[in-house]
């Protein structure tokens, strides 16, 4: 396996818990000093809901993941690492709370 170069955590919302998403994303970047992506509202790249992207490093895994998980109130939130096999890395290695949802991964087929 690759070396783990960071995590990408997307949080999936629609248009009745948009801002409860935001709120979510908002008090996590800034709790934890990490970055935080634009609010699609559309699907985007692979994920089939609109969503929101977190992106931390390793040393801040376990304590993102068990703020998200603790207050993710009912949210479905999709985290894989990023380790330069992006098919692997959005189908092998995929961390999922709450629910699964199929992703477009076409796009990443070698």
């Amino acid at each position: 396996m690759s070396p783990v170069e960071g995590y990408h955590a997307h949080v999936y919302f629609d248009a009745q818990t948009l801002e409860q998403a935001r709120a979510l994303c908002d008090s996590v970047a800034a709790k934890f000093d990490i970055r935080m992506g634009r609010v699609h509202e559309r699907p985007v790249g692979p994920h089939p809901d609109w969503s929101c992207q977190l992106a931390f490093e390793h040393e801040k895994f376990a304590d993102v993941m068990l703020h998200l998980a603790l207050h993710r109130d009912g949210l479905v939130i999709f985290t894989h690492p990023n380790t330069g096999d992006d098919l692997a890395d959005h189908t092998r290695h995929a961390i999922w709370m709450g629910g699964i949802r199929e992703l477009n991964v076409g796009m990443f087929r070698r």
